[in-house]
């Protein structure tokens, strides 16, 4: 069974979701961004878009960038220039200089982690170029850095996972496998699952970074440091799988000796639902490449956008089926 969240629903139902999309060309491994469309270079009706993506840390992320390549298309009208951070900021503060350069008519760009962007995004805004964020945030002074942001709301995210625990394991002794420090994806799901079931209840934290090695290494170094820990809430699903191999491997069950709480809900994810190894996963859906298109062509229209458009998100426990795995489109 696929359980909705009661904080997303809540909030799709007074948000109205935009129409945007993505795709990526190629970046070289020095992370310069690099463009392979044939559009003409904005050229012809054409719109000049440039993507900086944070990084390839995740199943999530991967399935997020593929959904931008297929909607961010010459048939659809986009020239795009395509660049991977690979998780370094300094890297996408390098591309988006280069889309400034390059005089693209939008830039939308996926931020590693939330501050530091000042410089960058007032030389964004003195070239009068159109700012569309992408799934995680900023804080910065620059004023009215970007038109719209798309994404999922991370502290709901939070929150639902942490309703789940109190309902189901008010007594957990809770280890907390954080994403990348300082990202809006770890500030705001900590914040709110934190909130929700108590800091009486979280004996340690350490970040994994989002992927699935760091996550196994964090949970290794945590089952010796805390070892009353009997639920993990795990940032990501990469992170939770990382974190299986270490329980296995210390001779525990997963699901049973320790319960895991993730965020994503990619296929991977899911299916170690299925297998009983993770108890409960709220989704982080990636697959709004559409909608990230339709907010680039309303933006360079000059057609007004709401500030704030949240991704619906749904929650899923053990009772999921292999078919519905299957089914998944990432």
């Amino acid at each position: 069974m696929l359980n909705r969240s009661r904080r997303t629903r809540g909030i799709a139902a007074t948000i109205a979701v935009l129409a945007l999309g993505l795709t990526a060309c190629s970046t070289g491994s020095d992370g310069k961004a690099t463009s392979t469309s044939t559009a003409g270079g904005g050229q012809g009706g054409t719109i000049k878009v440039g993507f900086s993506q944070l990084g390839a840390e995740s199943g999530w992320r991967t399935a997020n960038t593929e959904s931008v390549k297929a909607s961010l298309t010459a048939e659809n009208g986009i020239d795009l220039t395509f660049s991977d951070a690979q998780q370094k900021q300094e890297n996408q503060i390098k591309a988006l200089r280069d889309f400034i350069d390059q005089g693209v008519d939008v830039i939308a760009f996926s931020p590693v982690v939330e501050t530091g962007w000042d410089e960058v995004l007032q030389e964004i805004k003195d070239a009068e170029i159109p700012v569309v964020l992408v799934d995680r945030t900023v804080d910065t002074l620059v004023v009215d850095p970007y038109v719209t942001w798309i994404g999922a709301d991370f502290e709901a995210e939070g929150i639902t996972a942490g309703e789940w625990v109190v309902e189901n394991h008010p007594d957990a002794k809770i280890f907390e496998l954080q994403g990348t420090l300082g990202s809006g994806a770890q500030v705001d799901r900590e914040t709110g699952f934190d909130a929700t079931v108590g800091a009486d209840h979280i004996v340690g934290k350490a970040s994994g970074n989002f992927t699935r090695a760091e996550g196994k290494a964090a949970m290794e170094a945590a089952l010796q440091a805390y070892p009353d820990m009997n639920l993990l809430f795990a940032h990501n699903d990469d992170m939770g799988l990382g974190a299986i191999e270490a329980i296995e491997a210390a001779g525990k069950v997963p699901g049973k000796d320790i319960i895991i709480v993730t965020v994503d809900g990619v296929r991977d994810g899911l299916q170690a639902l299925v297998d009983k190894k993770f108890n409960y996963v709220v989704e982080c859906n990636p697959v709004f490449g559409d909608q990230i298109l339709d907010a680039i062509k309303k933006v360079h229209s000059g057609a007004q956008l709401p500030r704030t458009t949240i991704v619906f998100d749904q929650a899923f426990d053990q009772t999921i089926t292999q078919a519905d795995v299957d089914a998944r489109l990432y």
